[in-house]
């Protein structure tokens, strides 16, 4: 998506912020009908981005009081004026996601081009990163550039960043190596709780209070790692009840088409404990967010005792 908006820019010409340049958000979206109506003096055409705002969103009662009539303001002004708009501007909706409503139906009923940015899978994913590496003469493996995935993340601008890091680092003809990768990058605290977890589940207990540690000098929030450790492991505890009840594990995690590479991992980590274990870290883990939040506990150290308590 972000590669398709830099090349319309790029075939747009000259761009000037203000004159036929202009980005709008959802702090801004008041001013969208203005900037239609306002020529741009001197060019041809204006090109306007009107990012994230929460247009084609049904739930609108989180966006403050009169944004469902703005909202309706924006739509009959579309409908009405479509041909003036195509006329003097280049309009472009981005949006994460969008519902079938009456903003998007207003857009295909005025022809406007509707485009559908898929998250790519795996395999995509690892196709595009190993033809950069290949582009730059330098040598990866298909299990080093999992590896690579899993530490990262997925959004795909974060990889091509990060791989160009290791390219650089490895020089022609070199090779990226896992060790290059762990020395270089900064893991997604996702991953890295991961790496906790396998510590856990191996009743490894200085490993995990050294993850933890490493985690606390990435100067995480106490609080944040709490509460990522508490998704996980209800992930987990998902994954055994799914198993259990033999229903399809990545439907019940609503996992995207990029992150079902993450399934086996679940299915491991969720072996290393029983149901009843999931249930008790949950609860524990609940009990140390009231209790540290009431003065009960200080939260450090109620961290390090459910690690203990678990490796034991």
């Amino acid at each position: 998506m972000e590669m398709n908006i830099k090349r319309i820019k790029n075939l747009f010409g000259e761009l000037v912020k203000g004159i036929n340049y202009i980005e709008i958000d959802e702090t801004t979206l008041d001013s969208l009908i203005s900037n239609l109506q306002t020529p741009a003096f001197g060019y041809e055409k204006k090109l306007i981005i009107v990012k994230n705002t929460g247009l084609f969103k049904r739930e609108v009662k989180k966006r403050g009081v009169g944004f469902a009539d703005l909202r309706d303001k924006i739509n009959d002004y579309l409908k009405q004026n479509s041909e003036i708009i195509k006329q003097d501007n280049i309009l472009i909706f981005i949006e994460e996601s969008a519902d079938k409503g009456k903003m998007l139906s207003t857009l295909e009923e005025i022809g406007a081009i509707v485009c559908n940015f898929e998250y790519q899978k795996l395999p995509n994913v690892l196709a595009r990163l190993k033809a950069i590496c290949k582009a730059y003469k330098v040598n990866i493996d298909d299990t080093t550039l999992k590896y690579f995935v899993e530490c990262i993340g997925t959004n795909m601008q974060e990889l091509i960043n990060e791989i160009r890091k290791q390219i650089e680092y490895a020089g022609e003809n070199g090779t990226i190596t896992k060790e290059s990768i762990d020395l270089l990058t900064i893991k997604k605290m996702e991953s890295v709780i991961f790496d906790l977890t396998d510590s856990l589940g191996k009743k490894d207990i200085g490993q995990a209070q050294l993850v933890l540690r490493n985690l606390l000098y990435a100067k995480e929030p106490i609080q944040k790692i709490l509460i990522t450790l508490y998704n996980h492991f209800k992930k987990l505890y998902l994954t055994k009840l799914a198993i259990k009840q033999g229903i399809s594990v990545e439907q019940t995690l609503n996992l995207k088409p990029n992150q079902t590479f993450l399934i086996g991992k679940y299915k491991t980590q969720a072996g290393y404990f029983t149901l009843a274990e999931l249930k008790q870290i949950l609860e524990a883990f609940i009990n140390l967010d009231t209790n540290y939040k009431t003065g009960l506990i200080d939260i450090n150290i109620g961290l390090d005792t459910i690690l203990c308590r678990y490796c034991s």
